[in-house]
């Protein structure tokens, strides 16, 4: 019996080099043996990209519109972002300074609610990145070489470095009206950034 005899019960011809089980298909020129297989017909593959995790920075998270550096916030989002966080201070101070006078009582509890607020904004600042005003203007601020929130520590410490930006005639906060990554002098000796978050 041969394979292309009509006792064939495997039907088509079969090539000795291809081996049992593997019919040709009509039409379809086979791959010499030892060609690799080419893929099949249709739009050419892409050669795959390797992942990153966003904007060529580890850490930060992939935003459409963004190339390959982090969306700094401006000067304007930053200022505005101080400024919220300056008029929900000026509560508890308003308690602080009108009790000074008056009512020891009223100023020992403006002082706790200040004391108290400060320690808040920076804990959550140092856990999410953001204040209450950043999250109103919807900025954070992150590690530069990493992507990630700086913590309650380096959070305190970037408070006390925004002395530097006060030292001469507050320069330091208008810096990032034309620094290439919108940073403060403080920014720059805790390695931070402040970066649109939406």
């Amino acid at each position: 019996m041969s394979f292309g005899s009509p006792q064939n019960p495997y039907g088509q011809p079969q090539d000795p080099q291809q081996g049992y089980g593997q019919p040709q298909q009509p039409g379809y020129p086979q791959a010499p043996q030892g060609v690799p297989q080419q893929p099949g017909y249709g739009y050419p593959q892409a050669p795959p990209v390797p992942q990153q995790a966003g904007y060529g920075y580890p850490g930060y998270p992939q935003q459409a519109g963004y190339g390959t550096q982090p969306p700094y916030a401006n000067w304007g989002q930053r200022f505005l972002a101080k400024l919220v966080d300056m008029l929900i201070y000026a509560v508890p101070y308003g308690l602080l300074v009108a009790g000074a006078k008056n009512a020891p009582v009223l100023s020992i509890i403006g002082f706790l609610a200040l004391l108290g607020l400060f320690i808040w904004q920076i804990i959550r600042e140092g856990s999410t990145g953001q204040t209450i005003g950043k999250k109103v203007v919807g900025i954070r601020t992150l590690k530069e070489d990493t992507g990630q929130t700086i913590g309650g520590g380096m959070a305190f410490v970037r408070q006390l470095a925004h002395f530097l930006d006060s030292l001469p005639c507050y320069l330091g906060y208008l810096w990032p009206a034309w620094d290439s990554k919108r940073q403060t002098f403080s920014d720059k000796v805790c390695g931070t950034i402040v970066i649109r978050s939406k």
